[in-house]
């Protein structure tokens, strides 16, 4: 079944996106793996201008209703554990505006994560009755937004 999936996501355009370029095939911590993945992307984008980052937050989120929920739809299974880009979007969200530097990146990744696996109110509510690719990328879009108060906070304060 593995080695199907493996080949599936790495095979399938649609897929190998969902799954964060291969980064959700991960055996442990799918989720996490995916955050990882999505540095180099950060990394590539950070040094765009605030409205031209917004615009491609933008368009990664909006893509990755249709991305997350037609792999979804194709794997027979709602929020099939390694679909990723969904972290790829909240993560992308939790580090607009964010100070420059790798305490920053590793602080942004923290606290979406923490708000990723914590899922507190509304995050929780997206997680669990909303459908479909809305569903999947709605409550790490909310994660995000909670991570990126607390990272701007933290800048503030810094």
């Amino acid at each position: 079944m593995e080695k199907t999936l493996n080949r599936t996501v790495l095979t399938s355009p649609v897929h190998f996106l969902a799954f964060g370029f291969g980064s959700g095939l991960s055996p442990k911590a799918p989720g996490t793996m995916g955050t990882l993945a999505a540095i180099p992307l950060y990394l590539l984008l950070m040094n765009l201008p605030l409205t031209s980052y917004l615009l491609a937050v933008l368009l990664i989120s909006v893509a990755g209703i249709w991305i997350c929920g037609e792999s979804s739809r194709r794997l027979g299974v709602h929020d099939h554990g390694g679909i990723v880009w969904d972290e790829f979007a909240g993560f992308l969200l939790t580090m607009t505006a964010a100070p420059q530097g790798w305490a920053w990146i590793v602080l942004g990744f923290a606290l979406f994560r923490l708000f990723d696996i914590w899922k507190p109110w509304p995050v929780r509510v997206a997680d669990r009755q909303l459908h479909g690719g809305l569903g999947i990328m709605l409550d790490d879009i909310l994660a995000g937004i909670y991570a990126w108060l607390v990272l701007q906070a933290v800048a503030y304060v810094v």
